[in-house]
């Protein structure tokens, strides 16, 4: 009977992101929008969708090997499991996800603990009871089931909600006080699970091609054609990875530098590359960075 690998990914928000990091990392899924069991074009793979919230459990209980998660349902779950890794995506931006307490912006309340004997409503029950003990501060903490941003003034005096970048928040009239979580996606297994030789290695060679997808996020290609009496200016210039890789043309005295840069800087570094001799200047997307 061959081997398969049992991998849990999260239905909902990252759904789509995830699937975009695997096919990155040279994984194709596909799913019907009414299963939880996508197909993988790997024979050695299973593939179940589960809510991020509760996957960690399952993990741990081993209904499956291993998955994706946030740090942030691990905590609440106080799940004991093996941390593979760390993939910093999400569903809009590669933003972390914070937790964060917040208040109506007409609320007078500035800090926890104006808090004293007030109501919060939250997904995040756990942790928001945790973080009211560090800081000695009793409420009462209710569960939402969704509009939590909506509640505050008139059902809550505050709320525990994550947020990438704060936009939900601030259209619904709200200000954030403080910040309990940072939560980054997390490759976690069951500890029996990887004790296995075999799920082991399977696990840590698809962590690799993860890890390199996620890390090609922000990154891109560049090449160019640069003559040898510009070639020293042109490093000067470039960034890179480690360092440009530099072979000689057809034509003598001319070189083609390659080399892997931040997205971010490209459009300032390609007018001054063109400017100090660079031609044939070649920008090219990519899949995987693998140090």
């Amino acid at each position: 009977m061959s081997c398969k690998l049992k991998i849990a990914l999260p239905k909902g928000s990252l759904e789509e992101a995830t699937y975009q990091i695997f096919k990155k990392a040279g994984f194709s899924i596909s799913v019907n929008a009414r299963s939880y069991f996508p197909s993988i074009d790997d024979p050695e793979i299973e593939v179940i969708l589960f809510r991020p919230q509760e996957m960690s459990r399952y993990i741990e209980d081993g209904v499956v090997d291993c998955g994706l998660t946030g740090h942030d349902w691990i905590l609440e779950n106080e799940s004991n499991v093996k941390e593979l890794c760390e993939l910093q995506y999400s569903k809009r931006t590669t933003n972390p996800v914070r937790w964060v307490l917040a208040v109506h912006e007409d609320s007078p309340y500035k800090s926890v603990k104006d808090l004293e004997g007030k109501k919060i409503v939250t997904e995040l029950v756990h942790g928001t009871k945790k973080y009211l003990k560090k800081h000695k501060v009793e409420a009462e903490v209710e569960f939402s089931w969704g509009a939590t941003e909506v509640k505050p003034p008139r059902l809550a005096d505050a709320i525990v909600e994550a947020t990438e970048t704060g936009s939900s928040l601030r259209a619904n009239h709200l200000k954030i006080i403080d910040t309990l979580i940072t939560s980054v996606p997390k490759f976690i297994a069951n500890h029996k699970s990887y004790k296995e030789e075999w799920k082991r290695k399977k696990m840590e060679n698809l962590v690799m091609l993860l890890e390199g997808a996620v890390r090609a996020q922000q990154k891109v290609g560049l090449k160019m054609n640069v003559a040898n009496k510009d070639l020293a200016k042109i490093l000067k210039i470039l960034p890179a990875l480690k360092k440009p890789t530099i072979s000689t043309l057809s034509e003598e005295g001319w070189f083609d530098v390659d080399t892997i840069i931040d997205e971010a800087v490209v459009r300032e570094i390609i007018p001054e590359l063109k400017k100090t001799g660079a031609s044939g200047i070649i920008e090219y997307p990519l899949n995987k960075v693998i140090p």
